[in-house]
């Protein structure tokens, strides 16, 4: 039997993401969202393109959870986006309903499943998404960390005129604005990245990729970053379903790790079927623990006042 993946919210993101796992042929899918049509039509015309591409999967679209039974990864990217205007709390408190009831629908059918969430604000997402699961911290898993290296990497490669699959890179913290570079760990072709880039040059391009986000939205004018946020989420699906103990920056639940505990947070995992199977912690300088601690304590308002809602 083939794995079975359910992607909530059929909008950019959830459709580009289903677009990826059927190239993989990673599993069935099943692309649900509240709209009546949407998820239908677009699940529809991926199968539709099934004989031409070549992949033999099958691929379902729905309003209806019943249809996600028993599925072996549900990923979350349903929400609403940040508008003009709004609060960090307004969005907590929009995002919390949605993911309140997502989660409480799909997590009841699928009580074996490994949760990948997408939505934001990240972290706090992803910690609403254990308590309302109940499932164990292992199981609950967000996206960020793939994505924020993803443009560390090809900003990095655009830079220094290299390919970007010689690159490799580490970064921990939230999402966007609180990223925390790890230049210590990124290495070209196993050498050091300061070899190839001079220190401000590097600062600027992390800079950039904390701003990534932000950067393509004032470019599309009324829209967001949907195909490097689906290719990451994918890449962990992948490791999870195949079992390949990847290596990757995840949001994950803390229980005194880096000093840090009830909280999700992106740090280095191991990622295989069982979900975060282990969380690394790096031998930190005092300087990146600094750019930590504050990045956590970013995290934890937001997480704190999701807690009062």
């Amino acid at each position: 039997m083939r794995p079975k993946i359910t992607i909530v919210g059929a909008g950019f993101v959830g459709s580009t993401a289903a677009h990826w796992i059927a190239a993989k042929e990673l599993g069935d899918i099943v692309l649900v969202d509240i709209v009546e049509g949407v998820p239908q039509g677009k699940g529809l015309d991926l199968l539709e393109s099934g004989p031409i591409e070549g992949f033999d999967i099958h691929i379902k679209g729905t309003n209806d959870y019943a249809d996600t039974a028993n599925s072996d990864v549900i990923v979350v990217t349903s929400g609403a986006p940040r508008k003009p205007g709004m609060s960090r709390e307004d969005l907590i408190k929009v995002n919390a309903n949605i993911t309140r009831d997502c989660i409480s629908k799909a997590a009841a059918l699928s009580p074996n499943a490994v949760i990948i969430m997408v939505n934001n604000p990240l972290d706090t997402m992803a910690y609403l998404a254990k308590d309302v699961s109940g499932f164990p911290k292992n199981r609950v898993i967000g996206q960020a960390g793939v994505l924020d290296s993803a443009r560390y990497r090809a900003f990095i490669a655009m830079e220094a005129g290299v390919s970007v699959e010689d690159i490799q890179a580490m970064l921990m913290g939230g999402h966007g604005d609180e990223m925390v570079p790890l230049p210590r760990f990124t290495t070209i072709g196993g050498i050091p990245v300061t070899e190839f880039i001079a220190a401000d040059r590097l600062n600027a391009i992390v800079d950039r990729a904390r701003k990534g986000g932000g950067e393509i939205v004032n470019l599309l004018k009324t829209g967001s970053a949907y195909y490097a946020p689906s290719s990451a989420t994918v890449q962990m699906v992948e490791a999870v379903l195949r079992d390949k103990k990847r290596v990757l920056p995840c949001a994950a639940y803390l229980d005194g790790e880096y000093g840090l505990s009830d909280m999700y947070f992106g740090v280095p995992c191991i990622l295989g079927a069982g979900g975060v199977e282990k969380v690394i912690e790096l031998p930190l300088n005092d300087d990146e623990m600094a750019q930590v601690k504050k990045s956590a304590d970013v995290v934890k308002s937001s997480i704190d006042a999701l807690k009062t809602m």
